[in-house]
Parts: C-alpha cells; sequence; structure tokens
C-alpha cells in the first residue's frame, strides 16, 4: 500500500490533467517536445505517458527502475506504470479488463518494493475516422506509411479504426501485490513473436477482481 501523503499527492497533480485530448493537437504537442512515441497509432496511451513524464516530476521519478528488458513508467516509493483505457471499443462494448505490465518484472518489483504500482486514465474516446483523414494526416506527417502499416498490407489485413479524441472522466490508482497477481489472469501467454520466440505473459488487471486504492473524478 502507498502512503497517504504519497497518494493526496499524486491526487493533486493528477486532478490538473486536462479532460480533453484532440488527437491531431496531442501529436503535434508531442512531436513539438521531441517525444519520441508521437508517431504512434495508439496515441492516447503514449500522449498520457507524455502528460506523466512532464507533470509528475519531482514527486516521481521517471523512469522507473528495469527487470530484465522492462522498464517501469515511474518510481515513487514503489514502480509505477501510467496507462490511458477507453471505456468502450469502437463497437460500444463495455471494456472489462486492461493490459498490464509484463508477469515476470511485476513480480520482481513486488518481491524488491512490496508492490507494483499503476495510474489508469479512463474516458470514451471517439472513433470517427471512418473517411480516414486522420489517419492519412498522421501518416503524412510521419512521412509516409510505417513498417507496421506496411506489413499489414501485404497481410490483406484490415485497417483498424483510429481514435481522433478522448474525454478523461477518471483516473485510478491500483496497487497490486502477490495476492492480487493471483486473481488476476494473464495476456500472451503461449504467444510468438514473428520470429518464433515466445512472448513474455503480462499481467491482466480484470475489473471485478481489482480495486483502486483511489479515485480521481476530472
Amino acid at each position: 500500500m502507498i502512503s497517504i501523503k504519497l497518494s493526496d499527492q499524486l491526487e493533486k497533480l493528477l486532478s490538473q490533467m486536462p479532460a480533453e485530448w484532440d488527437a491531431r493537437t496531442a501529436i503535434l504537442e508531442m512531436r513539438a517536445a521531441g517525444y519520441p512515441h508521437w508517431k504512434q497509432m495508439e496515441w492516447i496511451g503514449f500522449y498520457f505517458q507524455f502528460l506523466c513524464d512532464t507533470k509528475l516530476p519531482p514527486l516521481m521519478k521517471i523512469p522507473g527502475p528495469r527487470y530484465a528488458r522492462v522498464e517501469f513508467d515511474g518510481f515513487a516509493e514503489i514502480p509505477w506504470d501510467f496507462k490511458a483505457h477507453p471505456l468502450k471499443n469502437s463497437k460500444g462494448q463495455h471494456s472489462k479488463s486492461v493490459i498490464v505490465n509484463d508477469s515476470i518484472a511485476i513480480l520482481e518489483a513486488i518481491k524488491q518494493y512490496g508492490g507494483a504500482g499503476l495510474i489508469l486514465a479512463s474516458g470514451d474516446a471517439e472513433y470517427n475516422d471512418r473517411d480516414r483523414s486522420f489517419q492519412l494526416w498522421h501518416q503524412d506527417l510521419k512521412g509516409g506509411l510505417s513498417r507496421y502499416e506496411e506489413e499489414r498490407i501485404l497481410r490483406e489485413a484490415p485497417s483498424r479504426l483510429r481514435k481522433t479524441s478522448f474525454f478523461l472522466r477518471e483516473i485510478s490508482l491500483y496497487v497490486l501485490d502477490l495476492e492480487t497477481v493471483e486473481k488476476l489472469g494473464s495476456f500472451q501467454e503461449g504467444f510468438r513473436n514473428s520470429d518464433g520466440s515466445p512472448r513474455k505473459p503480462k499481467v491482466l488487471l480484470d475489473f471485478e477482481n481489482a480495486s483502486p486504492v483511489k479515485t480521481i473524478e476530472i
């Protein structure tokens, strides 16, 4: 469990996060700041990480500790990850879980510090890029198709609908301990990379099996 002082300090800083995120504005803001992930398609997660990287120091050390190849986003009493999460998918279905970090890294963090934290920004995403105008704008800004997009086209896989805006509703703080992790599922277990190597399983946080230590309404 995190201290009451840290919880209160985090609440104060996180409550100042902007509530309305426009895709183009956010991407241009990240690019202007030299943030390396402005080209990513799933921009809301990287924009929230960018906001946390900007607003949480010196309360939190950025980045956090590394376990093998896995690095946590920040550290304050315990290692933390920052994630943004739409409450509904593009089909209007409510989301019931969120993928967290590498299972082994989380267990190592718990062993060393007694817990691993998640700062989760939840809200409503708009998926209204049906004419692909935002996708084409972002593609042009990046200087052309990414390798991921080129490979998708070769596979003849459908292109996912892009998120064009995000309305932040709340930010929740979760602290994972051994007991909580044992209740949660995993993601990528048994999956393999394109080179045939196994993917490391990640913790899948099921909202029915984990409760936040604090929820901040925005």
